[in-house]
């Protein structure tokens, strides 16, 4: 059997901003439980709180902001994809490679041109 490659991801998750903090901490237990059921496995997560979004998506002008780094193996990010989907408390999502993970992370303000 052929061994997986396992990779360092940078997570990007807007849960709704409606959801009470015991829903709103069961969504993100079922994106990180997701992962490590998959044998993947959380380093680092980021709360960044709640957020205005850039703009309006599906009704929603608000969303509350998580950041994760995890590993897994290339194949199960397919998987995960197709769950993201079909999670209604997930508004937006974005995974990317990560080179590293970070101690702390802040979100810069916007400036007005």
């Amino acid at each position: 059997m052929a061994k997986t490659k396992q990779r360092l991801y940078e997570g990007m998750y807007i849960l709704s901003a409606t959801l009470s903090d015991d829903a709103r901490q069961k969504a993100l237990d079922k994106i990180t439980v997701g992962i490590t059921e998959r044998g993947g496995e959380v380093n680092k997560i980021f709360d960044q709180g709640r957020r205005k979004l850039a703009y309006e998506v599906n009704g929603r002008r608000e969303g509350h902001y998580y950041v994760l780094f995890f590993t897994s193996s290339t194949q199960v990010m397919t998987e995960l994809w197709r769950d993201y989907h079909i999670n209604e408390d997930l508004v937006r999502f974005m995974t990317i490679t990560a080179e590293a993970v970070p101690e702390k992370i802040e979100f810069k303000p916007l400036t007005n041109q």
